[in-house]
């Protein structure tokens, strides 16, 4: 799951990214409201953490934009603690409104809350055969019983359950599962998709990770296995 951090202070920006990767999302950060539309532009993220006060623009003026027409949710997080900052921001599209300074934890558990609302596109348990994916929570099982999994390979099992029964190309699995500023070697993909093969096995799944050379991989559907 990807989230677009909007932050102008870098140690705050730095500890929101950190307990966010600690909590299983992929981050991208973008430090004025012209680096947001860009990487907005490129990618389709799950959650977007949006400073008001940015360096150039004001953030509500940003949201609208962020949202994408309502498809992806918007927690602002501000120092603007005023009764009518949070009315302007909360009816101005934002799903939440968090109040600087924020504990880490509390901030992930507000993501997580949001992303689990009704409605939401990635705010649901994804079921495939005996796989669940809890994409709030980054947690998955087999049979119910729970599969421990990095962050990385959460997010090829989202990517791969969406795609169920069609091949999910090397390109939209390295957007789903790595930020923009994420350190990535020539086979790191290759390395999740190793890992999570080898967890799916020892879970007794069976439901193979199909590897399509020089194209991709796929997890086939139930009823095609």
């Amino acid at each position: 799951m990807r989230v677009l951090l909007v932050e102008d202070h870098p140690p705050l920006a730095d500890a929101v990214r950190d307990a966010l990767h600690r909590a299983g999302f992929a981050v991208d950060h973008a430090g004025t409201a012209g680096d947001a539309r860009e990487m907005s532009a490129l990618v389709d993220h799950d959650l977007v953490l949006l400073d008001l006060g940015l360096p150039d623009a004001d953030g509500l003026r940003l949201l609208p934009s962020l949202r994408k027409d309502g498809r992806v949710p918007v927690i602002v997080l501000t120092a603007r603690d005023q009764l009518t900052d949070r009315l302007a921001g909360l009816d101005g599209g934002a799903d939440d409104y968090v109040v600087k300074p924020v504990e880490m934890p509390e901030l992930v558990a507000r993501c997580r809350a949001v992303l689990r609302r009704p409605g939401d596109r990635s705010g649901t348990t994804l079921q495939l055969g005996p796989i669940a994916l809890d994409t709030a929570a980054r947690s998955a099982s087999v049979g119910g019983a729970p599969v421990p999994l990095g962050r990385r390979e959460v997010a090829v099992l989202e990517h791969l359950i969406r795609a169920a029964g069609r091949v999910a190309p090397r390109r939209a699995l390295e957007e789903a599962v790595y930020g923009f500023d994420d350190e990535v070697g020539p086979n790191a993909l290759e390395a999740s998709v190793s890992r999570l093969r080898r967890a799916l096995e020892a879970a007794e799944c069976p439901l193979p990770i199909v590897t399509v050379r020089g194209v991709g991989w796929m997890l086939p559907r139930e009823d095609a296995h």
